[in-house]
């Protein structure tokens, strides 16, 4: 866990990478719920068995968007600013999903600063979070992610 005691540090850790997340394992049954959620049932998520047969990932694969709603807990897990009562995500920048998050699989988030803006109250905060998949080179995502950062 990186603790970053102000808005003041956090400036100057821009352009670093400053914080790994813990682990996080993607289970059927969490791909299932989010696609209960969502209504995204396309059969490569939640059909086990014609995703073992028909899939060229030769399982079920999590949801791109389960990935991305997967930041602000990877994020949390990482890094904890002293001086900030509040924490509003903001948006995003860029997103790209660059390969697949098998089930089964476990996902952990590098986090940079890419920039950090005043505003009133605190600060805007434009984070690089490139998400891996264990055993795997190649990440499965990198986002811009925005947050607003109140103090």
């Amino acid at each position: 866990m990186r603790i970053i005691a102000s808005l003041a540090e956090l400036k100057t850790l821009t352009g670093q990478e400053i914080a790994v997340s813990d682990w996080t394992s993607i289970s059927q049954e969490r791909v299932q719920q989010f696609a209960d959620a969502t209504g995204d049932q396309q059969w490569i998520h939640t059909d086990v068995e014609r995703s073992r047969a028909e899939s060229p990932f030769g399982g079920t694969v999590a949801h791109g968007f389960l990935t991305l709603s997967l930041l602000p807990s990877l994020m949390e897990s990482a890094v904890t600013m002293s001086d900030v009562k509040m924490a509003v995500n903001y948006g995003l920048n860029k997103v790209r999903f660059m390969a697949p998050v098998l089930v089964g699989s476990r996902l952990r988030g590098r986090i940079s600063v890419l920039g950090v803006e005043d505003i009133a109250g605190g600060a805007q905060v434009v984070w690089q979070i490139t998400v891996e998949r264990e055993g795997n080179d190649k990440p499965v995502c990198v986002a811009e992610l925005i947050s607003r950062r109140y103090s």
